[in-house]
């Protein structure tokens, strides 16, 4: 009878990629964080959602726009991300067959402020009971099944497509943390500006994150990787193709890299010394979609000396972590807020 009065659901609302759990079911949706509208005089009528939406990216008639309604972890877009939001909530729901309106754990990107997370509050609020938040970094953690309930320091690296979120974790609670706006679409834009600039050819986000994809690295070990990649040539105005190296890719990428880097090495300065040791023995955990950008883990090992793993699911370590919360609320109700 509980299951049917309401299953509570945990989301990642990702710049990138918005992720649903529900308690008892695990991750019931999995889609892009983008919106396909048409404008008709001052109503925004919703066409496609998610990975629908995601296919027009580039390729829409007039009239349709595709939005991405959440920016750098939170929403730009307050209107359109409220649509986006109570039609992945239903979708969700319409498998579960509660009757209660469910209650609601949300990620949210560490130092956000709070007319952020009052619109994170308000978008989701028409639809559930009650919504409570948590940072993606301690999300991440849980999900990466790290003992933050120990006195022992655990160091996670949760890079997302807007957001890079740092955070050292003892005892429940943050000893440390930083969010820094720089993720997998600012690794996209570097690779749309490099094929810009030094083969003067357009391309657009779905073929830069395609290439990110394929030949995108950050160790020189996949330099010799190679792919076509196709666009407007800005010289003629033609279609053009041409062979890019991993080594060229690399070389775009590598100052969005280097903040993370630099991000990670600041957390590590600023950890009191008796949890550095805790840090040297367990490591550092990389979660979210950037961390599987090849040879990132070794680069980070090699530049800071310490060991970097990527957790078994990246991609859902906050909302699998969020939905640990759903599970077991007496254990982890102070990491909530």
């Amino acid at each position: 009878m509980f299951k049917l009065l309401g299953r509570d659901l945990a989301i990642d609302l990702g710049t990138a990629n918005t992720l649903i759990y529900e308690q008892g079911r695990g991750i019931v949706l999995n889609e892009p964080s983008i919106v396909a509208l048409r404008q008709e005089g001052n109503r925004k009528i919703p066409v496609a959602f998610g990975a629908e939406a995601k296919v027009m990216l580039g390729r829409t008639p007039d009239g349709v726009k595709v939005i991405r309604p959440v920016r750098t972890g939170v929403i730009a877009d307050f209107e359109v991300a409220g649509l986006m939001l109570s039609h992945f909530l239903s979708k969700a729901r319409k498998k579960s067959h509660s009757l209660l309106k469910p209650r609601v754990i949300v990620g949210v990107p560490s130092g956000i402020t709070e007319v952020e997370k009052r619109a994170i509050r308000e978008s989701i609020e028409g639809a559930a009971r009650e919504v409570k938040l948590i940072d993606e970094a301690m999300a991440a953690a849980i999900g990466c099944k790290l003992p933050i309930t120990e006195a022992t320091a655990s160091l996670i690296v949760d890079i997302g497509g807007g957001t890079t979120d740092i955070a050292i974790i003892s005892l429940k609670d943050l000893v440390y943390s930083v969010s820094v706006r720089q993720g997998g679409d600012a690794m996209d834009e570097a690779i749309i500006n490099y094929m810009r600039r030094r083969h003067h050819l357009l391309i657009g986000e779905s073929t830069a994150e395609l290439v990110k994809k394929t030949i995108g690295s950050a160790h020189p070990d996949y330099d010799a990787q190679e792919m076509e990649v196709r666009g407007r040539s800005l010289t003629s105005g033609a279609p053009s193709a041409l062979n890019i190296s991993g080594k060229e890719i690399r070389e775009a990428i590598s100052e969005v890299v280097s903040t993370i880097v630099a991000a990670i090495r600041q957390a590590l300065e600023n950890t009191p010394p008796e949890l550095s040791g805790d840090i040297i023995s367990h490591g550092i955990s990389l979660a979210g979609g950037g961390a599987l950008l090849k040879g990132l883990d070794r680069l980070i090992s090699e530049e800071l000396n310490v060991s970097a793993r990527i957790s078994d699911d990246a991609l859902a370590a906050v909302a699998e972590g969020a939905g640990k919360c759903l599970d077991s609320m007496e254990i982890y109700s102070e990491v909530l807020f």
